[in-house]
């Protein structure tokens, strides 16, 4: 995707895209074209999947990946596809679900659906925009819910999803399954197609909330539970070890094992569906979080 530098472009674009933009639950001029046309970042659905020391053999110890587990079986989503394709429409078993992944946010979600979703190469807020392929409802990914079209207001049931390394991963989960890199399509899966974005303080479209208290491309994890959000740097989780927290009513834990930082719920011992990304997204999207550094509370 290209820096937003061209509005009368962008508003093009987005006349071209096809989508029906109302009823709206969010102000259709915050709806920015991307640069892709619709489906011009294809997604994937039901993609080939190997075993995880195949994977072994062209992934890095410290590639990112997205992991869920679902009936106690677990499988890895590689970033380095991820940044190409931004969706996976999976099943498991019976269970179907959808990967996102949004590299200008860098957040990595799961949902618990039987929808299929493309993407749009529509933004709000520098966020991917889905839509679904039945009726071309536009979803945001971080507002977990459609946004604009027929069935405006529908939510998205989030899914734990661990955002680690793939040494950490398989570790963990030795009999994982991987994304393969047998696509079907054709694109350099060793390139980051985004560079050093990940490092800049660059925000490639505009945004309504900047927040200085951190790096904007600082990683955090967030959570939010009934309209309230809080959110914990991933360097402090990490120098910490294991941070116990009552906040909202909820005791947790919000800890570093083995390289996978998760945030647990303590009475159940479960993961919560937290959200790891860069910190300027996760302020822009919830303006009024809290946050936790190393430093202070």
């Amino acid at each position: 995707m290209f820096s937003y530098r061209v509005p009368a472009l962008a508003l093009l674009l987005l006349l071209l895209s096809g989508f029906t933009l109302k009823p709206s639950l969010i102000p259709q001029a915050d709806i920015l074209s991307g640069g892709p046309p619709k489906d011009g970042i294809p997604a994937l659905t039901y993609p080939k999947v190997e075993p995880g020391n195949l994977g072994s053999t062209w992934l890095n110890d410290e590639d990112l990946i997205l992991g869920v587990v679902v009936n106690g079986h677990a499988r890895a989503y590689p970033v380095r596809i991820l940044n190409w394709h931004e969706i996976v429409n999976d099943r498991i078993g019976k269970k179907r679900f959808v990967i996102t992944y949004c590299p200008l946010c860098g957040s990595g979600m799961a949902f618990d659906t039987k929808d299929q979703f493309g993407v749009s190469g529509m933004l709000y807020q520098s966020d991917v925009l889905l839509y679904d392929k039945k009726t071309e409802t536009l979803w945001s990914q971080l507002m977990m819910q459609a946004v604009a079209g027929p069935r405006m207001g529908e939510p998205l049931k989030s899914m734990p999803v661990t955002h680690t390394s793939w040494k950490a991963w398989i570790k963990k989960y030795p009999d994982t399954t991987v994304l393969s890199r047998r696509t079907g399509y054709y694109r350099d899966y060793n390139r980051n197609p985004y560079g050093d974005y990940g490092k800049s303080r660059s925000i490639y479209f505009p945004v309504h909330n900047r927040d200085d208290r951190l790096h904007p491309k600082t990683w955090v994890i967030g959570l939010e539970l009934d309209g309230v959000s809080r959110a914990w740097a991933i360097s402090a989780i990490k120098q910490t070890g294991e941070i116990h927290e009552t906040w909202n009513h909820h005791d947790l834990i919000i800890r570093n094992k083995e390289g996978i930082v998760e945030i647990m719920d303590a009475s159940s011992g479960k993961p919560m569906n937290s959200v790891a990304l860069y910190w300027f997204a996760w302020a822009t999207f919830h303006p009024n979080t809290t946050l936790y550094t190393n430093t202070g509370k």
